[in-house]
């Protein structure tokens, strides 16, 4: 069987490594670099500035560990901009070994459909080619948005693709969105010593995020001087000499070196053949697929940011995985009932499942467990007490329904949780289970216990 993936993100290579491990022959074409937005630009170079942030901070206070460092620690954004390219391309270079190890076919230029099966590729270098496969999956992935109101330049006001290539450090920064990608360029900044504003019409930063958790990074933020201002729009953004203007639509007006435009994303859905090979799509330009990522045009699949379902990345890969599975012939079904999610701020922040605001829209019962970092032994030695560990249990069947951390390593504490869902464990079950010490994760064990007030770590209420 003849397969092309359109598109080298985290949704298409997985995809073709899955199909050529069940013996398919594999065509990926691919415009830009392979691995897409995750490993270009997204996902790995941001937590590659985070980690450099993250150890700046702590060199800073390396005293309160008992270590005498003598002389100044400087950020150099420009050296930590070059770690970040090191890191990329050595990903970069695995994903095209894999590709080699499995026999799978790179074509380097950008692909359009011309019908079921058929796909012309413009080159780099202007040639074309044809490309016939019996199935396709396209994984055209997303970019961020553009709206006219805030005209990006690439050089004073910014994408989050602009701002990973600034090799100076920005004296001041206003991010416009305090949504996941707005925060995590907020506390990397920050860290690094920028002035940081930032704007969100929403009542509240990360706002889709359980409502405890945005209050608890509301005050991080302000801990580290990052102003937020909630609940009001921006209706203009104009780039002079003295700096960028932003106007809002209380009518008060901000200044800033920089601006960091951070609202959403566009799919990449326009100018690759949809229309003329007759595929389906949304009012957004979204590809309209089932649960096994078909098309309504058969033999044509879709997978990732480009069908606007959840634009993460490990959902794109399992849902490469699923249509690579279903166009070799599996019967492979999407389940999306359990899909943790991480945001990587300072504190970091995870979560899985319901918030405790959906499950009360829902009309559920429901019990709460409560656990803070500062109750466990290991977050003392590390000196990382900030935060609190969430669990929300069926008040009936006490099964957890959803988990919510923000608190150092949240990002790999939630999949505890995460698996005790898919599993359809109790909140008893993950308190019955003995958990090692000192750990992070015994903050888990304890909130379990906490949903029906036995948390031994915490006073009697």
């Amino acid at each position: 069987m003849r397969l092309a993936v359109m598109g080298a993100g985290p949704g298409g290579y997985v995809a073709a490594i899955k199909a050529a491990q069940m013996g398919a022959e594999v065509t990926v074409i691919e415009d830009r670099e392979v691995g897409g937005t995750c490993l270009n630009r997204g996902c790995i170079p941001t937590k590659t500035l985070l980690a450099s942030a993250e150890a700046y901070l702590k060199a800073k206070e390396l005293d309160s560990f008992g270590i005498e460092l003598t002389g100044e620690v400087v950020p150099n954004l420009k050296k930590i901009m070059e770690r970040k390219g090191r890191v990329v391309n050595t990903l970069v270079k695995g994903i095209r070994g894999l590709f080699k190890s499995w026999g799978i076919t790179l074509i380097e230029g950008r692909g359009t459909l011309l019908g079921a099966g058929k796909i012309e590729v413009r080159k780099k270098d202007g040639s074309t080619a044809a490309v016939e496969a019996d199935k396709i999956i396209i994984a055209t992935g997303s970019r961020p948005a553009q709206i006219p109101v805030f005209p990006m330049d690439g050089k004073s006001i910014l994408s989050s693709d602009d701002v990973l290539d600034l090799t100076e450090m920005p004296k001041s920064l206003i991010i416009i969105g305090a949504g996941v990608v707005g925060c995590e360029f907020a506390c990397i900044f920050g860290a690094f010593g920028t002035a940081v504003t930032m704007v969100e019409m929403m009542p509240r930063a990360v706002s889709t995020e359980d409502v405890e958790i945005s209050e608890l990074l509301e005050k991080e933020l302000k801990k580290k001087k990052i102003k937020l201002l909630t609940g009001v729009g921006v209706e203009k953004v104009d780039a002079r000499e003295d700096g960028v203007h932003v106007f809002l639509a209380d009518g008060s007006e901000l200044t800033a070196e920089k601006v960091l435009v951070s609202i959403g994303r566009a799919l990449n859905s326009t100018g690759i053949g949809l229309e003329t090979a007759g595929v389906k799509t949304g009012p957004k330009g979204e590809i309209t697929v089932n649960n096994r990522l078909e098309t309504n045009v058969d033999g044509i699949y879709a997978v990732g940011d480009v069908t606007g379902g959840i634009l993460l990345a490990h959902v794109a890969s399992t849902e490469g995985i699923t249509a690579a599975m279903n166009a070799c012939g599996e019967d492979e079904r999407m389940d999306y009932s359990v899909v943790p999610a991480a945001i990587f701020t300072s504190p970091e922040i995870a979560s899985v499942g319901l918030r405790e605001f959906q499950a009360i829209e829902k009309g559920m019962k429901i019990k709460t467990g409560r656990f803070q970092f500062r109750g466990l032994g290991k977050a003392h030695a590390m000196g990382e007490i900030s935060g609190f560990i969430k669990i929300i249990a069926d008040a009936d069947t006490d099964r957890v329904v959803g988990g919510h951390i923000i608190g150092p390593h949240s990002s790999d504490l939630i999949h505890e949780i995460a698996l005790a869902m898919k599993s359809g464990l109790r909140a008893k079950d993950i308190a019955g289970t003995i958990h090692a010490h000192p750990t992070l994760s015994e903050g888990i064990m304890e909130a379990a216990e906490d949903v029906h007030g036995r948390a031994v770590h915490l006073p009697k209420k």
